[in-house]
């Protein structure tokens, strides 16, 4: 018999383990389960999509700097669905409004330019970083589910203890078994998430400190451009 389907507990398989739990028990496997393949999920989107993002971002942006006219690559590049390109458009947008009059206020068009793109960076990075929190949530609570199964299995194990009025390990053996396999779970669960939550934080953080780097530059070409205005 294969031993990974045996429901001898004693062999410590899990599926033995899963199926001779109380129900308290296999109720926190279960969750902590659908949350480490939830989390998988989560990490392997998010590291194709900020690869795919960071990639693109170096493109539209070694594009831009080449371009020679503002206007025509606005024209062409200002709907890509990129990070980069909306706050490239947001400053456009924040420039054509600021400077349609006969007056221009050169000092508060910079304000208005610097908040205009600092809130679309910010607005990106929020929309970037939006399923972040699942990760730092289940990096923090599976190990404390997880000790919470570990608790009930014990008890249990104890409760069997009174009822056969018996301390050999056979008798509490199997129970603490399915206890500490709760704790085994929730680990699984939340080392990846946690390992992910970090290297994704320092992935977007990188993709931040970018987008205000691209935001600046371009505010200063648009600030020399203002001064060159009548």
């Amino acid at each position: 018999m294969n031993p990974f389907f045996n429901t001898d507990a004693a062999t410590l398989s899990p599926i033995a383990l899963f199926l001779q739990a109380d129900w308290v028990v296999k109720g926190v496997m279960f969750g902590l389960l659908a949350a480490s393949i939830w989390t998988w999920a989560i990490i392997f989107s998010f590291w194709r999509k900020l690869g795919r993002t960071r990639k693109a971002t170096e493109v539209f942006e070694r594009d831009f700097w080449k371009a020679d006219d503002i206007d025509a690559f606005y024209k062409t590049r200002a709907d890509e669905d990129l990070p980069s390109a909306r706050v490239f458009a947001a400053g456009v947008a924040e420039w054509r409004r600021s400077t349609q009059g006969s007056v221009i206020d050169r000092g508060g068009t910079r304000e208005r330019l610097a908040t205009s793109m600092g809130a679309a960076v910010a607005n990106e990075i929020d929309k970037l970083s939006d399923r972040l929190n699942v990760l730092a949530t289940v990096g923090s609570v599976a190990p404390f589910v997880g000790l919470f199964g570990t608790v009930w299995g014990i008890m249990r194990s104890f409760t069997s203890i009174a009822s056969q009025q018996n301390t050999s390990l056979a008798v509490v053996a199997p129970g603490i078994a399915e206890a500490l396999f709760a704790t085994a779970i929730g680990l699984f669960a939340a080392i990846p998430a946690v390992i992910a939550y970090n290297r994704f934080s320092h992935g977007i953080n990188r993709i931040e400190a970018r987008l205000n780097r691209f935001a600046d530059g371009f505010h200063a070409t648009l600030s020399r451009q203002l001064d060159r205005e009548r």
